[in-house]
């Protein structure tokens, strides 16, 4: 683990906030941990020079979600909340306030660790001269550019965050349930349409457009990012 890579922990419990710093420093991150939002942005500073933000919601003063969402405005920091709220909705208000990840306590090192290595990933920080490709289209993680034969194209967060996971599986397919784990952070529970109204965005940007269609319905599935074959 490179130890230029920072974490902020904004967590008011000290006992957790130790635990984190303990586990996370062993590990290699370079750990810093504030107990309040207002702390948290002072401490800051550029907030492009950390490489994470792990974020409890229930904070003094201060919610935490205002605080993601003050964050998220500046910045493209990873987020991930940790926090003991677990209810769906508590995930999608995290969620939709720019967090990348939601993990619930209790929780297990492990699984944090995980989800970090998975946000850095998704985020190109292992590697910031990756460009991915699939036929002419383009995405680079690092600077969160999308262009299709030349074209920019401009995407949401979560949009490109579902275009980057599709394009990391190129000619993988893909579950629903995968998707909205790996790409909302949310534990699969029964049908939803959330990926598929995602997926249509997408199309309408990606794919429209253009006379060769990259991404595809495999029915009764998911989908798959792959060129298509010419038709002879």
């Amino acid at each position: 683990m490179d130890s230029t890579q920072r974490v902020l922990v904004v967590e008011d419990d000290p006992l957790i906030a130790r635990y984190l710093e303990l586990e996370l420093g062993h590990i290699g991150f370079a750990v810093q941990t504030v107990e309040d939002a207002e702390t948290a942005l002072d401490r800051m500073g550029d907030p492009d020079s950390w490489s994470a933000v792990i974020l409890d919601l229930m904070l003094p003063g201060r919610d935490g979600l205002e605080l993601c969402s003050a964050i998220r405005a500046v910045s493209q920091v990873p987020i991930i909340i940790l926090t003991a709220r677990g209810q769906t909705p508590d995930k999608v208000r995290g969620l939709d306030a720019g967090a990348d990840d939601y993990l619930t306590k209790p929780f297990a090192i492990e699984e944090l660790v995980a989800r970090l290595k998975a946000v850095f990933r998704r985020r190109g920080q292992g590697g910031p001269g990756e460009v991915l490709r699939a036929a002419d289209l383009t995405l680079n993680p690092a600077t969160r550019e999308v262009h299709r034969g030349g074209a920019p194209i401009h995407l949401t967060k979560k949009e490109f965050d579902l275009l980057e996971f599709l394009l990391r599986n190129e000619r993988l397919v893909v579950r629903r349930e995968h998707i909205l784990s790996r790409v909302w952070g949310l534990e699969y529970e029964g049908s939803s349409n959330l990926v598929d109204v995602y997926i249509r965005y997408l199309r309408a940007k990606v794919d429209d457009p253009f006379p060769s269609k990259l991404i595809h319905t495999v029915r009764g599935v998911g989908y798959v990012l792959r060129e298509e074959a010419p038709v002879p």
